[in-house]
């Protein structure tokens, strides 16, 4: 099993990475620069959301003389990204003005007082009322503020290889009703089909939230209601069978061999050989991914042009385990562009944002990169509903997409989650014992506050 390296070295070694990224024209102190601090992809042939915030950049300096924009794009993954934007916005002399925040970790960093609330700017912001509710609601802390602005969200699905599918006999049209269903045809493909992992589910503590999420809980939320949180009570569930579901559906993909090796599985370079080697190499049959892949695979600034996808690949939505309705399960994330408490150019960087998410711009975004809208006037708009092949899928699935807890312990409980499924997936123990140290676990992480659901 893959050990990962002690926090405070990950933080230094990425700080100081940073450090480096950073240098760059503008100082710290110069009032007429705005520092902005992004998630750099680890692919370096992926440059979708540089090329984006440097058009940006460069028209808002174009727009505003005399201002500078200075960028801070951070390489690192997901997990050591966080990391690196807290420590830099825990201080006034290295907090950025602008930070692009996972709408997952945005209430802890509201409650350990690190953002500013936007609230004044957006009662004047017109553009706010084409906004829909839930992504308004993906950055409003429970004090009711709002703290960032969202560029998009992202919806869950299967994607499939059709020529692999045809390969193995199966249907082209594949939507599995059940979790059954879905085994079924991994097997089918590991017995006809030799040469291809069957099933790619995200797992384990290396792939951080994206395990959690597009893994773990998009099996989880095809059990029943309220399967993580209690919303009723404001309490998280413990001793949860749906929990211990999903769990052997982790062991029934790892323990068959029907997916990834082991030691790959749990590497936290998984996502970027998923999306870079093995689907476009076609060497992976079905995976449980974002509807953001297609960024991958674009011809200019993807970093991995592939140009057959569009007729290779069919789109299937995740079923709820025994087809319950409604039948399909879906997740929705997405970022937001935040403004830390310790910015030094806080009504600057409100301009920028403001430049970030003009209509144009907005919709020049989501055909970049994949998003799905989250303003109704992107979603009308005709470049976005012919940018990608399945975009109408994915945008489909929002009706039935839920969030995670916007709960600042939130970040700890998943955490959590992923030590169970390492557990699992790596044979260290068993979906029961896995579940019962994450119950034993979830109940100090949240002081108690659980409610035990059969």
């Amino acid at each position: 099993m893959r050990r990962t390296a002690p926090m405070a070295l990950l933080t230094a070694a990425v700080l100081a990475a940073g450090t480096l990224a950073a240098c760059g024209g503008g100082s710290a102190g110069d009032k007429n620069t705005v520092k902005v601090a992004f998630i750099k992809d680890t692919n370096n042939k992926v440059t979708v959301r540089d090329d984006y915030i440097e058009m940006v950049a460069r028209a808002f300096e174009k727009a505003h003389p005399g201002k500078k924009v200075r960028l801070i794009p951070i390489q690192a993954s997901e997990n050591d990204y966080y990391a690196k934007i807290q420590q830099m916005m825990r201080s006034p002399k290295t907090a950025p003005d602008l930070v692009y925040e996972d709408t997952f970790l945005i209430n802890s960093d509201i409650t350990a007082g690190l953002l500013r609330p936007l609230d004044d700017h957006l009662a004047t912001w017109a553009d706010w009322k084409q906004y829909e509710p839930a992504a308004k609601a993906a950055a409003r802390a429970r004090d009711g503020r709002t703290y960032g602005v969202p560029d998009g969200t992202d919806t869950r699905g299967l994607w499939f290889n059709k020529k692999i599918f045809k390969k193995a006999g199966l249907p082209q049209n594949w939507q599995p009703r059940t979790w059954d269903e879905v085994l079924d045809a991994a097997r089918t493909i590991k017995r006809e089909v030799s040469g291809v992992i069957p099933l790619n589910v995200f797992t384990g503590k290396g792939a951080g939230e994206a395990a959690v999420m597009q893994g773990f809980e998009m099996l989880l939320y095809g059990t029943g209601k309220d399967p993580l949180y209690d919303p009723a009570t404001g309490k998280w569930v413990t001793g949860s069978k749906g929990f211990r579901d999903s769990l052997e559906f982790l062991r029934t993909v790892y323990g068959e061999k029907l997916g990834p090796d082991v030691s790959d599985a749990l590497s936290p370079t998984i996502q970027t050989n998923v999306a870079t080697e093995l689907m476009p190499e076609e060497k992976l049959a079905i995976n449980l991914d974002g509807s953001w892949l297609g960024q991958q695979w674009q011809p200019k600034g993807g970093g991995n042009p592939w140009p057959e996808w569009p007729t290779t690949l069919g789109r299937a939505a995740f079923p709820t385990q025994h087809g319950a309705a409604p039948g399909r399960v879906s997740l929705a994330g997405g970022w937001t562009w935040s403004v830390p408490r310790h910015s030094q150019r806080p009504d600057l960087a409100w301009k920028l944002i403001e430049t970030l998410q003009t209509r144009r711009n907005a919709v020049e975004w989501c055909v970049r990169g994949a998003q799905i809208a989250v303003r109704k006037d992107v979603a009308a708009d005709p470049a976005y509903l012919k940018s990608l092949p399945g975009i109408d899928f994915f945008t489909g699935l929002v009706e039935i997409a839920r969030y995670r807890p916007a709960l600042p312990v939130y970040p700890k409980v998943s955490a959590a989650i992923g030590e169970a499924m390492e557990a699992v997936t790596s044979g260290a123990a068993t979906p029961a014992e896995a579940a019962a140290a994450y119950d034993e676990q979830l109940g100090s992480i949240v002081d108690g506050q659980v409610v035990a659901k059969p």
